[in-house]
């Protein structure tokens, strides 16, 4: 079950790094668009709208592909300092908080994508949910990357983010 869970987690990887790179040229260009058509001519109408939009996905895919790749900050000195044990279980505690922080996140993110779904963008009228959808989804996937590394834990590998101690420590 374990090597699923893994392939899994390789696969939104996997993913998200092309779709976070799509996404951050097609804001380049958008971009550089709105400039050029606000220096050369009457400036194009839906490029601010488009460019909001890629940004509010890309922050939350490139978020969720951080997370996937163990790269949010965190400050571990206390959990690093613990014994083998005790650091495991302190880890097992943090990754409970996660999944029910990012569970919740999700839950009201879906309630508000459904709230928001009847409005209409100004320049391109497409719904608002689909801008709000990214909410609920990312936090899902993170939730559900957590639930991988829980297992992991729970079945004595080392999950991500919890490193080896720096020798002195122990």
């Amino acid at each position: 079950m374990l090597k699923a869970l893994e392939w899994i987690d390789r696969m939104v990887g996997a993913i998200l790094g092309p779709v976070v790179f799509v996404g951050m040229v097609a804001l380049t260009g958008v971009i550089t668009l709105q400039i050029v058509s606000r220096v050369a001519f009457t400036s194009v109408s839906w490029t601010e709208e488009v460019a909001r939009f890629l940004l509010i996905w890309i922050t939350f895919l490139g978020a969720t592909l951080a997370y996937q790749q163990g790269r949010h900050i965190a400050v571990t000195l206390l959990r690093d300092s613990l014994p083998e044990r005790l650091r495991r279980i302190v880890s097992g505690v943090g990754m409970l908080v996660a999944i029910a922080f990012l569970v919740t996140l999700a839950v009201i993110g879906w309630r508000y994508m459904g709230m928001q779904s009847f409005q209409k963008s100004p320049s391109l009228r497409m719904s608002m949910g689909i801008v709000y959808a990214v909410m609920p989804v990312c936090a899902a996937i993170m939730a559900g990357l957590s639930v991988i590394d829980l297992l992991r834990l729970l079945a004595g590998q080392e999950p991500r983010g919890l490193a080896a101690v720096p020798e002195g420590l122990e």
